[in-house]
């Protein structure tokens, strides 16, 4: 990751580096740690989880919310790189950090969203369209990304507005997905027990 962004613009970037062979990889700022690491863990998983709503945004009929996702993949690249730095190096860092805008953003979205939907009155099952089933998904690892983040926290500095972001984003997916079957008059699968 490190060596692909800091390829000068217009430059190409070379895919294979060959320097992580031996099972470690360069944060920014220029340490180098394992890949089993839970920082790299962290900003692993929050690539898992753009690649979860790359997949819901592909199979959106409505360009309007593929939009609302695109958004949030900028800001997954935006925390994902900050999660790649030498703690204490996040001066070297060009990438804005997101802070309380960005959760009361999230939190504006939801409100509003909820506003349209039907009141929830029983727990619902991760499915319908497959934009929906794919932003269920997105939801369970944008939730995994949380909970390695909190582990990393226990060992290693990490900014509060990371956990709150993700914690918060976990909410927005889940209310996004019954967004996304609403808009294609997929009801939403209640949980029968």
């Amino acid at each position: 990751m490190a060596a692909r962004a800091s390829a000068k613009r217009g430059s190409r970037v070379k895919i294979y580096t060959k320097t992580g062979d031996k099972g470690d990889t360069g944060l920014f700022g220029g340490l180098r740690v394992s890949k089993a690491s839970l920082r790299v863990e962290a900003y692993g998983t929050l690539d898992e989880l753009n690649c979860a709503l790359g997949m819901a945004r592909s199979d959106m009929a409505e360009r309007t919310l593929g939009g609302y996702i695109e958004c949030i993949q900028h800001e997954l690249f935006s925390l994902g790189a900050e999660l790649a730095v030498t703690p204490g190096k996040h001066t070297s860092l060009k990438t804005p950090m997101l802070g309380v805008a960005a959760i009361e953003k999230l939190e504006r979205q939801i409100d509003d969203w909820e506003a349209q939907l039907t009141p929830l009155r029983q727990f619902i099952l991760p499915g319908g369209t497959k934009a929906a089933a794919c932003l269920h998904y997105a939801r369970a690892v944008c939730r995994r990304a949380e909970r390695v983040t909190v582990r990393l926290t226990e060992q290693e500095p990490v900014r509060r507005e990371i956990l709150v972001y993700l914690n918060r984003l976990s909410d927005w997916l889940f209310v996004f997905a019954r967004v996304a079957n609403h808009s294609a008059a997929h009801p939403d699968i209640v949980w029968v027990p």
